[in-house]
């Protein structure tokens, strides 16, 4: 089988096609290469060229089937894939189909009628000359009673007065009469109406008698009347032939009436029996049937084009003269639906010509109604397929990335609002990409905003002999508003910063920044006051061993300065908590300003606590504030924590985390290296945050004296 898919690949590659997938389409692709293998077989001579013809043949057949559901589906396919294509299909099979079904049942229904209606009138014409024939023969039987019973028996011959005064124009065509009495026939005079094909009366013949009767494969309108007189039986027959002049007769004014004797509708042949005639059996008969066959009456040629031919056959009662049983004869009536009309309203022809007039008039306007419902169909279905156009013309154009393309609608439905909506939607994507692109731009400077806030902060661990330090920042959002810093001096000085400003985010980090800049500007203005010349600032810049901590000795002083630049370089509303310290290695004093950051906590070695509360309010809110300063002396083994309100505040439904959760933490794991300690504080804050999200920035500084 993989091979057999290769081969069709390869095949269909070559036409530049994809291969067939489904079966019915592999079925056709290999029929086809089956009946190409034969077709060149049937050149072959002789006798394998015929096979080969024969299974080309067969081969073909099988494939003009397997491709009929192919052609379906593409057909389908391509006709169907416009919306207003399957509109219309839609409205034919629920609008039209039933339509002309009804038309079509109406027309059969009315074709049936007009024909069992011609059968009717053809029927009644004929019972009509045969009431005529059965009244006339009744007189002629009591005239001939009468007249024999004067006569006492020995009349041989009768005159029929009333046949002999009247013209044959003015009454019967080729009319017949015969007379028997007490079994013995009686000459009739004039010699025209003897009939002489009668010899003898039947045994089942009845007084008043009146049908079609079949004799010698003839058709005759015959009647019998019997008259008992002076114990005289008198019976007279009348007959006449249905002859073509007395079909025209019956037919006039109803078309042409086809009356075939040897064909009967009670026919007791089997179908076996007709099936095994021989040819010449079959010619014979049909010989026979037009022989016989009797046809009479004019068809007049169509009114209109709608004048059709009714032709209609239906089975004509008769009696076999012979054995008096009952027989049905074929009978062909052609007419059409204005002469029926006609005999219909026969009686009434000016109410005819109305109601056919109202007729004309209801299906003229009943066509009109059908053209305005055709024409509001087809602006519906217009303003569907608009609509449906326009929206897959917009998808188009929005996968071409043109967003601002709009729908233009000036309706007011459903189909105009699913406009209005898509029109809103694109809108709305145009809008949801532009704030997408400005976000990505957002993220981008935030990103390139974290890395340089990132190498604000400390970037090598830094180290004294005395004393060991660690600092970290988790930011609540992408960058910080807190802010810590080491700034060593010589080998046994170091200047701690830690703040946090008022805020989050881009704001509070461009503060930080600032705060940041303003810090270490300070520091080298320390460093400038002890190295006045330039030449000696330039040596002191290149090395950490300078003595540029002789101000921030002084944090209080340094703090004023930094309250008054904030306060003057920024908005009303922003400020900055910020502690300070210098921290003398040599002589393990700890000097420090708090300007409204959360005070600092030394953990004794003893486990005892010391709060860093001395200093003032916060930096950059009130101009010309003053600051004090504390002192305080390390020990070894002695921790100092410092850390943010992202420390602290954050809680859940036991409150807030606290400074007592902090030093517990602490405390258990004093023992650890400061980053151990660090990792141990923040688990614990995340434990005690949760699942929720990190309310502030969290800043951790810790120093322990060794």
């Amino acid at each position: 089988m993989g091979r057999l898919r290769d081969f069709e690949i390869k095949i269909f590659r070559r036409l530049h096609r994809e291969a067939p997938a489904s079966k019915v389409h592999r079925t056709a692709f290999w029929l086809l290469m089956l009946y190409l293998a034969l077709s060149l077989g049937k050149f072959l001579p002789g006798t394998a060229g015929s096979i080969f013809e024969t299974l080309s043949v067969l081969t073909f057949l099988l494939l003009l089937a397997a491709c009929l559901p192919l052609v379906w589906r593409w057909v389908f396919g391509r006709l169907l894939w416009k919306v207003r294509n399957r509109l219309i299909v839609t409205y034919l099979l629920m609008g039209l189909a039933p339509l002309v079904l009804f038309v079509m049942l109406a027309i059969i229904s009315l074709y049936m009628f007009s024909g069992q209606f011609a059968i009717f009138a053809a029927t009644a014409a004929m019972n009509t000359e045969l009431e005529h024939i059965a009244t006339n023969n009744r007189d002629f039987s009591l005239h001939v009673a009468h007249v024999e019973d004067a006569a006492r028996g020995t009349l041989k011959e009768i005159t029929l007065p009333e046949i002999q005064d009247t013209s044959p124009e003015q009454t019967f065509f080729n009319l017949k009469v015969s007379v028997f009495q007490d079994g013995r026939q009686i000459g009739v005079l004039p010699a025209r109406v003897s009939d002489h094909e009668i010899d003898s009366v039947p045994a089942w013949a009845k007084d008043r008698f009146r049908a079609v009767v079949l004799d010698h494969n003839k058709l005759y309108l015959r009647a019998i009347d019997i008259q008992e007189l002076d114990g005289h039986r008198t019976i007279v027959i009348s007959s006449m032939p249905l002859e073509k002049g007395n079909v025209d007769r019956v037919a006039r004014g109803l078309g042409t009436i086809t009356v075939m004797p040897n064909v009967g509708l009670d026919d007791s042949q089997s179908a076996e029996a007709v099936a095994t005639r021989s040819e010449a059996d079959k010619k014979l008969l049909k010989q026979e049937v037009r022989a016989f066959t009797i046809t009479g009456g004019i068809l007049p040629k169509p009114q209109n084009f709608y004048d059709v031919t009714v032709r209609f056959y239906a089975p004509l009662e008769t009696i076999d003269w012979t054995t008096g049983k009952l027989h049905e004869t074929l009978t062909q009536v052609n007419s059409r639906p204005s002469l029926l009309y006609q005999r219909l309203f026969i009686t009434s022809l000016k109410i005819a010509a109305i109601v056919q007039d109202l007729l004309i008039g209801i299906a003229i306007f009943f066509g009109l109604l059908e053209l305005i419902a055709f024409f509001m169909a087809m602006r519906l279905n217009r303003t569907i397929t608009r609509s449906v156009n326009d929206l897959y013309d917009a998808t188009v154009a929005i996968d071409k990335g043109n967003l601002a393309h709009r729908i233009k609608v000036t309706r007011n439905d459903q189909l105009a609002t699913l406009s209005h909506s898509f029109n809103r939607m694109t809108s709305s994507l145009e809008r949801l990409l532009a704030e997408q692109r400005e976000k990505e731009r957002m993220q981008n400077e935030l990103a390139i905003a974290q890395e340089v806030q990132a190498n604000l902060f400390p970037q090598s661990r830094v180290s004294m002999p005395m004393l060991d330090l660690y600092g970290v920042c988790y930011p609540a959002r992408s960058v910080s508003g807190d802010y810590y810093d080491f700034l060593v001096f010589r080998d046994s000085a170091l200047g701690i910063a830690l703040g946090d400003i008022s805020g989050k985010g881009i704001s509070a980090a461009l503060l930080m920044a600032t705060l940041h800049s303003a810090v270490r500007a300070y520091r080298f203005a320390g460093e400038e006051l002890v190295a006045p010349n330039p030449a000696k600032l330039g040596a002191a810049l290149k090395s950490d061993d300078n003595e540029g901590g002789v101000l921030f000795e002084d944090p209080a002083r340094v703090l004023a300065m930094l309250n008054r630049h904030l306060y003057r370089s920024t908005q009303p509303e922003k400020y900055a908590t910020l502690f300070l310290a210098h921290y003398d290695g040599n002589s393990h004093q700890l000097v420090y300003s708090n300007g409204g950051q959360l005070p600092p906590l030394v953990l004794r070695a003893d486990n005892s606590v010391t709060r860093l509360d001395c200093g003032g309010t916060v930096v950059g809110l009130i101009d010309g504030a003053d600051y004090e300063q504390g002192t305080e002396t390390l020990y070894s083994g002695d921790i100092v924590i410092a850390y943010s309100d992202g420390v602290t505040e954050p809680e859940n439904e036991f409150g807030d985390f606290g400074e007592e959760r902090l030093l517990e933490v602490v405390r258990r794991h004093r023992h650890l290296p400061l980053e151990a300690i660090s990792e141990q504080v923040m688990h614990a804050l995340r434990a005690w945050i949760g699942s929720q999200e990190q309310p502030d920035d969290i800043t951790l500084v810790l120093a322990r004296q060794r």
